[in-house]
């Protein structure tokens, strides 16, 4: 465990590095916003090319592995659904619970550490983590949200979702890059180096600018808070977990889905919370919570799933 821990605590470095920074103000919020979008459009995009130029489409898409991540994290968002409309709670505000409980910071830490611990094998397995959570539960929240304040689904409520998801800088990394694959384009050496420059800087810049964050977020309703966090890193690797062993899903790809899963909440859970003015404290909250005792439970899951 000691050794698992250790091998993670330079990640959380630089988080609490970030956050150090941010909350002495000798980082201001301001700059913390642009690092982040430094890191969105460009360092992460480039490592994410990289990863996705390199990998077999064919080989990529796993049915098996799809239809238990998605069963797994489903189970998890009904479960969390449930959970707040049982306290009395509008749909808006419910699902928006409900993503908080299996939505993970898989962009901006699950990808540089997962790789890092895991090794080159664990790309496509991180990569198909992201493009589900990306393109089914975050087009499902923004429908709901649009449902609800609507009165039901309109075509022209599909516009500004195809919108976001056509403009989102990771998903397009990942399809052109996929696509480079498929044509066997090779990478010419000095494209290659600008790459591996511009991304390496996704690692560092990602971790400190979720630290950076953090230093702005406040603890509110802990009793909410604490639930959603224990939802996301338990309940969710445990949901995933299952649906993977039901599924018999090849072992090392089940354990990075996992891996994956116990990442704290993610951070765009916060960005949709407050773009829609929907459960800002609460996710802000669960957020800062799932990532402080991520420090503890994502070493665990990485022994646990070393050990399987």
């Amino acid at each position: 465990m000691l050794a698992v821990f250790l091998k993670t605590l330079p990640f959380f470095g630089l988080i609490g590095l970030g956050w150090l920074a941010a909350r002495t103000r000798f980082f201001p919020q301001e700059a913390a916003a642009w690092l982040t979008k430094f890191v969105f459009y460009f360092a992460l995009s480039a490592m994410l090319f990289r990863f996705a130029a390199r990998l077999d489409l064919a080989a990529l898409f796993d049915t098996r592995f799809v239809l238990a991540y998605l069963g797994g994290s489903f189970a998890v968002w009904l479960i969390g659904m449930a959970a707040a409309r049982a306290r009395g709670l509008p749909l808006s505000e419910a699902a928006m619970e409900a993503q908080c409980c299996m939505i993970g910071n898989t962009g901006f830490l699950g990808v540089p550490m997962l790789v890092v611990l895991l090794g080159d094998r664990a790309i496509g397995p991180v990569l198909m983590v992201l493009t589900i959570d990306m393109l089914v539960f975050s087009t499902l929240i923004t429908l709901i949200i649009h449902a609800g304040r609507h009165g039901g689904l309109r075509l022209a409520s599909l516009v500004p979702v195809g919108r976001g998801i056509v403009a989102n800088p990771m998903i397009l990394s990942m399809v052109a890059g996929l696509a480079w694959a498929q044509l066997r384009l090779p990478l010419p050496g000095p494209l290659d180096e600008f790459l591996v420059l511009l991304g390496g800087a996704a690692t560092p810049g990602a971790l400190f600018a979720i630290g950076a964050s953090l230093a702005g977020r406040r603890i509110g309703r802990l009793a909410v808070s604490v639930w959603l966090s224990a939802a996301k890193l338990v309940l969710h690797p445990l949901a995933v977990g299952a649906a993977a062993w039901a599924l018999r899903v090849e072992p090392f790809a089940a354990g990075v889905m996992v891996a994956a899963a116990a990442l704290p909440v993610a951070g765009n859970v916060y960005i949709l919370a407050q773009h829609f003015r929907v459960a800002q404290q609460r996710v802000s909250a669960a957020i800062l919570i799932s990532t402080m005792l991520g420090i503890v439970t994502i070493p665990l899951v990485m022994l646990l799933i070393g050990q399987a």
